[in-house]
């Protein structure tokens, strides 16, 4: 689990420099570039479309990991929007409490001891 985390910090760390070199040099009007890509039908709005996909499972995942809680919903809808930047904190924060358990990581607690 020691390697899981070092990676999710090394992933944290090279994500939140490159957005904000990104940040520093477009702004943060990301949005309106996101869903014009995947507007265009082209490849960059493939990517786009696939990754946004990507982003409703996390949060889906974290949603359900917390059982639809209150907390669960307010993190799986950080997830949506976060990408790995949120996804890499989440997991290194989980993976400590997990202490070695995969089934705790994936499942949460409730469901890794029923």
């Amino acid at each position: 689990m020691t390697a899981f985390r070092t990676l999710m910090a090394i992933f944290f760390v090279a994500i939140a420099l490159y957005t904000s070199i990104t940040v520093s040099s477009h702004g943060w009007n990301l949005a309106p570039v996101f869903f014009g890509d995947i507007a265009a039908m082209g490849w960059p709005g493939q990517f786009n479309f696939d990754f946004l996909c990507f982003l409703l499972l996390s949060a889906f995942w974290v949603s359900w990991r917390h059982n639809f809680s209150p907390s669960g919903l307010a993190l799986g809808a950080i997830a949506s929007v976060g990408g790995m930047l949120f996804l890499s904190a989440y997991l290194f924060i989980v993976a400590g409490q997990a202490e070695g358990d995969v089934r705790k990581l994936l499942l949460g607690q409730a469901r890794a001891v029923a």
